[in-house]
């Protein structure tokens, strides 16, 4: 069948803005769940767009999200577990892996199948992995294999990305508020690899697969064309910002008590042990990117937007300077 009518859960995220964008652009009439509109009211000016307030993570709404729907994509992700997520009330665990990452996993699989949906698709994270180290990777790792498990009538394709970059990302852009302010930045895991995948190219394999029959089943790793250490690409961003900066990578022993350090500072975390343990692990796929859904876009060729203005990178600085 042709997909038409498609639901985005995460749809107001960082991958999300950029996906519905792309889909919307295409024609596809897409629904969008927010806790509140104002969250998303850009998104509200497509006219292909339907923003529902509602709680995804209520089984009732959920299905009633999914009804009439030809595929529903999943992109809910939280980067760093908040300490309310380890509180027995509900409404707190919002906050947890285990409640993102398996939990809401989970309700889709259920809300799709009852509400008649054939297909499914998924994001995950490149080392997503049950034994790993990191809590992070655990849960990404567990619901991952849930959706798997999946069979008939749902069709499913679960995406694994490399850290994702471009405008609106919480990767690069946070190197370059930290930057812009101090000549000295000790990097934890200065030394770990990366192969960093542009957002667009992430929105573009997500769209092409909703109707490709042979990526049904099918798990995919997205990473962009070049492999980059830490430190290099907190180079990289000082050089596109033309800053001189001395970036001084951590080792293993010093980056666990700086991560440890970091989960004490109040507001947007920088680094958590959980990061660190992930980062243990290099996150690349020597393969790079899946040649069905096109090329992959080098860095070096769109990191010019880390120069556009953009008062609320600002304000963020502000606060970080401030210690708020």
């Amino acid at each position: 069948m042709t997909i038409q009518n498609v639901c985005i859960l995460g749809g107001g995220g960082f991958v999300g803005h950029h996906l519905v964008a792309l889909l919307a652009a295409r024609g596809l009439n897409i629904r969008v769940p927010a806790r509140r509109r104002e969250a998303v009211k850009d998104l509200i000016v497509l006219p292909t767009v339907e923003i529902v307030e509602t709680d995804i993570h209520d089984p009732a709404s959920l299905k009633n999200l999914c009804s009439g729907m030809d595929a529903v994509i999943n992109l809910v992700g939280l980067l760093h577990e908040s300490d309310a997520g380890k509180s027995d009330n509900a409404q707190a665990r919002r906050g947890s892996f285990q409640y993102a990452h398996v939990e809401l996993p989970r309700k889709v699989v259920q809300a799709c199948t009852e509400a008649g949906v054939p297909r499914l698709l998924h994001m995950s994270a490149l080392g997503a992995e049950v034994n790993s180290r990191s809590a992070y990777q655990r849960s990404k790792g567990a619901g991952e294999a849930l959706v798997m498990q999946v069979a008939d009538p749902l069709a499913v394709t679960v995406f694994r990305p490399s850290v994702i970059f471009g405008p609106g990302d919480s990767f690069l852009t946070m190197f370059a508020d930290l930057l812009k302010l101090t000549p000295v930045v000790p990097l934890a895991g200065g030394n770990a690899r990366f192969q960093p995948v542009f957002v667009g190219d992430v929105a573009r394999a997500f769209a092409d697969a909703l109707d490709l029959q042979e990526s049904h089943g099918q798990s995919y790793n997205l990473c962009g064309p070049k492999v980059y250490t830490l430190a290099e690409l907190v180079r990289l961003t000082a050089a596109s910002l033309d800053l001189c900066r001395v970036i001084v990578p951590l080792s293993e022993t010093p980056s666990y008590f700086f991560a440890m350090l970091m989960e004490l500072k109040p507001g947007q975390k920088i680094m958590t042990r959980d990061n660190h343990y992930a980062m243990l692990t290099d996150n690349v796929c020597p393969q790079g990117f899946p040649p069905l859904f096109g090329k992959a876009t080098a860095l070096e060729s769109v990191i010019g937007y880390l120069k556009e203005a953009d008062p609320r990178r600002g304000y963020m600085a502000y606060r970080a300077h401030a210690g708020r």
